[in-house]
């Protein structure tokens, strides 16, 4: 007789991976902790190593190279759709050198492109190994800070202000827990959290106030959750991986745009108006197609994508070798731009290591009471003995040499409201052994004396007298508590002030030395921070900051726009101030024309490390800082970011000495090219010679990223200008013209050339002056020699003109249209050469004197010798644009 099969009942692992959100949401605390197989002491080291097996680590996507990603990129180029154009059109018509050529150009393009391009995305993996996101999660029942990509469901961590949260968590503990949702929500008010389960069926899959997504920020409060999804199956990695990473533009970006934009106008003009004279003098419409394509396709630098990619990674492993991890390669640009740093004090002025100094009563005494009210209003986590998460104060309060021995174990506590940087206050409800319940509150002095209507004379001395000798000062105030079992904010009121708990974090020693570099960098540096004016003051006259003005949150408040906008000028220290003055501030610095950098590393600054031009931060900062900015410093270091800005000025100055150059001589090869079209019987140089041209000095300046820079050129910003450029080409692209005509001229007159002939000629000589000039055109120096390229730069300009130089005698002549040149020709071409060099000169001394002769963007003189030598020096972007992009290149 058969048996009725018995129903199979879910496993607990079953459960753990159905298990949802929402579902949980709605499940009491307990039972989310049975059906992950986990407890409020965590899992075991074993156990989560085998569920990370299985799901993986919580993350939404590597950092890691996509080389097909990568090759696509290269593809979606409208340069490439023009060479293959002319490619296809070339072998129609049966120029299959002019084919072969052009597709030698494409695949020197998009492999190059590719090469460096994909290097750059392995050189920003390896930068971003060196970030690291912690959490406090519970493993084998003990605290440790965990890197969040280890993280698996069933784990129990700790959430506090500041926190990136750091999974899909059901909450178990929610001390008046705030989180910032505006990434998932776009709802600019925190949503208030509770570990209560809900009751009713959610509006939608984001409200669920007893849980906390992925991406979120705590903006108050404290609590405990259990993860229930990791990675990608979060509500944040669903939303992220459907938009992908679309990041907007740094104003580089746009000055490429814009400078590309330009040459798209100035080809299409050349190149129409020669395809329509050349068909009304009746020569074939075929052949003056394709002239007209070698014409637009010459005018073209097809390699500064190449040439950019290349500096910027180059750049990026510079900085990476001082620990500065770059986390978008454009910005280092902008790092570059900098002319006003914001920054705090703690960590960059000082040594951002801070002890406890003392306890003392409001007449200034020694008090034990004190310190043992501060230990009792503390926020920092134990694990095995050893503090392991809290802020700094809190920490340091708790390695005091009498914290250990302070009475305290005997005391409950009963409720508790976090800090918040509004209240700029933390409190506490405690009862004694023998019954007794007091409230005690710690904070900003100000905010707790205000709150004391006894607060003394005396006590506002002795906090005077703290803040002069730049001690950080908290204050500890108490009330009775009466029979009080709950505490709000609304409690911390009609306080007694207890005392001061001080602290010391010394002055670096080497702050003045890296203040004084950003100084010779033409960079301002201002003190923006949430401590005492008098503190800050102190600070900056220990390590050699000028003060010109202070302005502390209060009197901020006071200002209109206007009245800010010319306050600030005449202010270096910003003291007292909250997270939305900190952003008015930058703000307010930034529509004053100045390029801003911020570096922070507080959950308080992160909105103003967004608003910033450049935002920096520091390993050891809160995870929205980290998240907030741009450059990660691993050191907080002001003389590594004073090289990072130097690395950025580099990186700008080499970029731009490939455009300069390359626009002013494509422009006037092309322009003669035009020219000559128009009284010869035939075309003065073939298509496919006018490509290969550009394919060999395309190809000898791929080594402009590794070109030593003056050092006159990184003393101070430089911008785009595409006016600058624009009158750069028209007037040195009319020089080389005229050496073009000259070189016409005897090749007619002279040589009596036939056409095989004239074109070998003006081959040479063209290929010659556009790739020497670069030693002229690279600096501002005069006369040029006093300024020496890098090696690389020299040995590959000089193998372009010996293959120049060398093609008409080679096997490969005839098939390119060439002819042997007599050798009374390439005498009169190094003379030519050494004209055409001097009058360049000669016309480099009449533009920067004459033509920006008063301009605020005019260089200084440049002194001998100056030139930055790579060997000998270690040193040579997620926001859109933020600022007006002016000033000149250099």
């Amino acid at each position: 007789m058969p048996t009725l099969a018995q129903p199979t009942l879910p496993s607990e692992a079953t459960e753990r991976s159905t298990l949802t959100l929402a579902s949980a949401a709605a499940l009491s605390g307990e039972e989310v902790l049975r059906r992950l197989q986990s407890s409020t002491a965590g899992l075991s080291s074993e156990e989560a190593s085998q569920r990370l097996a299985k799901v993986g680590n919580n993350a939404l996507r590597s950092h890691g190279a996509r080389p097909l990603e990568v090759l696509e990129r290269q593809l979606h180029n409208p340069l490439l759709i023009l060479l293959v154009v002319a490619a296809v059109t070339s072998f129609a018509v049966g120029e299959h050198a002019s084919a072969l050529i052009i597709l030698l150009i494409i695949g020197l393009s998009v492999g190059l492109g590719f090469f460096d391009e994909y290097r750059s995305e392995l050189a920003v993996q390896a930068l971003h190994s060196k970030l690291h996101h912690t959490t406090l999660v519970t493993r084998d029942g003990k605290f440790l800070a965990l890197d969040v990509t280890k993280l698996v469901p069933g784990d129990v961590v700790r959430l506090a202000v500041g926190d990136v949260v750091p999974a899909d968590l059901r909450l178990l503990q929610a001390d008046g827990l705030e989180c910032d949702e505006a990434v998932l929500t776009g709802e600019s008010q925190p949503a208030e959290k509770r570990a209560d389960p809900i009751t009713t069926a959610p509006p939608s899959s984001l409200d669920l106030p007893s849980c906390a997504f992925m991406g979120t920020v705590v903006r108050a409060g404290s609590g405990l959750g259990v993860i229930v999804l990791t990675g990608a199956r979060t509500e944040f990695g669903a939303i992220s991986l459907k938009l992908g990473e679309r990041q907007p533009q740094t104003a580089f970006q746009l000055g490429l745009h814009d400078f590309s934009l330009m040459l798209v106008r100035v080809t299409a003009v050349l190149a129409s108006s020669i395809l329509l004279i050349n068909v009304l003098l009746g020569r074939s419409l075929l052949s003056s197609l394709l002239f007209a394509l070698a014409i637009a396709v010459g005018l073209t630098p097809q390699l500064l994508p190449a040439i950019v990619t290349v500096s910027l990674s180059t750049g990026a492993k510079r900085l990476a070798e001082q620990s500065v991890v770059v986390k978008r390669l454009v910005s280092i640009e902008d790092l570059g731009n900098i002319m006003v740093l914001f920054t705090d004090k703690t960590g960059t002025l000082t040594e951002g290591n801070i002890t406890f100094d003392a306890a003392l009563d409001g007449a200034g005494k020694p008090s034990d009471s004190v310190l043992r009210a501060g230990l009792l209003c503390n926020d920092a986590t134990f694990s095995d003995g050893r503090v392991v998460g809290g802020n700094q104060l809190d920490q340091a309060l708790w390695q005091a040499p009498d914290a250990r021995r302070a009475d305290i174990e005997h005391t409950r506590r009963l409720g508790e409201v976090p800090f918040d940087y509004e209240r700029r206050l933390e409190s506490v409800l405690v009862e004694s052994a023998g019954g007794e319940r007091q409230i005690i509150v710690k904070g900003a002095p100000e905010t707790v004396l205000a709150r004391c209507p006894k607060g003394s004379q005396q006590a506002h001395a002795v906090l005077d007298g703290q803040f002069a000798a730049g001690s950080r000062v908290v204050a500890v105030a108490t009330r009775a508590a009466g029979a009080r079992t709950r505490l709000t904010a609304d409690d911390e009121r009609e306080l007694d002030l207890a005392g001061f708990l001080t602290f010391i974090d010394r002055p670096k020693a080497d702050a003045p030395g890296a203040l004084e570099k950003l100084r010779k960098l033409g960079v301002e540096v201002k003190i923006i921070t949430g401590d005492n004016e008098r503190v800050a003051q102190k600070v900056c006259a220990e390590v050699g900051v000028a003060v010109d003005g202070t302005l502390t949150g209060p009197q901020l408040d006071q200002l209109d726009g206007a009245k800010l906008a010319d306050v600030l000028p005449k202010t270096t220290i910003f003291a007292r101030v909250s997270p939305e003055q900190k952003s008015r501030i930058i703000k307010g610095q930034r529509a004053l024309g100045s390029t801003v950098g911020f570096l922070g590393d507080g959950v308080n600054d992160a909105v103003a490390l967004h608003d910033s031009d450049v935002g920096i931060s520091v390993d050891s900062a809160t995870d929205v800082a980290k998240d907030a900015a741009d450059i990660v410093l691993l050191d907080k270091d002001l003389g590594v970011l004073a090289g990072g800005v130097m690395e950025g000025r580099r990186i700008f100055a080499n970029t731009i000495k490939y455009i300069m150059m390359g626009t002013s001589s494509n422009f006037g090869n092309m322009f003669s090219a035009a020219g000559a079209s128009l009284f010869l019987s035939f075309l003065p140089m073939l298509p496919t010679q006018i490509l290969l041209n550009n394919l060999l000095y395309d190809a000898s300046e791929m080594t402009i990223p590794t070109d030593n820079v003056d050092q006159e050129q990184l003393e101070r910003p430089a911008h785009w200008d595409i006016g600058f450029i624009r009158r750069f080409m028209m007037l040195f692209g009319p020089i080389s013209s005229i050496f073009d005509f000259a070189t016409f001229g005897i090749m007619i007159w002279v040589f009596h050339a036939h056409a095989p002939l004239f074109r070998s000629g003006w081959f040479v000589e063209s290929l010659s002056t556009q790739s020497l000039v670069i030693f002229v055109i690279r600096t501002r120096r005069m006369p040029f020699f006093r300024s020496r390229a890098s090696n690389p730069l020299i040995i590959s300009t000089l193998i372009c003109v010996a293959i120049g130089v060398a093609l008409p005698y080679s096997p490969l002549a005839h098939v390119l249209g060439f002819t042997a040149l007599p050798a009374s020709f390439l005498g009169a071409v190094v003379a030519m050469i050494i004209v055409y060099l001097c009058l360049v000169e000669v016309g480099k001394r009449f533009f920067y004197r004459t033509v920006e002769e008063g301009s605020p963007l005019a260089h200084p003189r440049p002194e001998p010798d100056k030139a930055i030598d790579k060997r000998a020096s270690r040193w040579s972007t997620r926001k859109g644009p933020k600022r007006r992009i002016a000033a000149q290149p250099g």
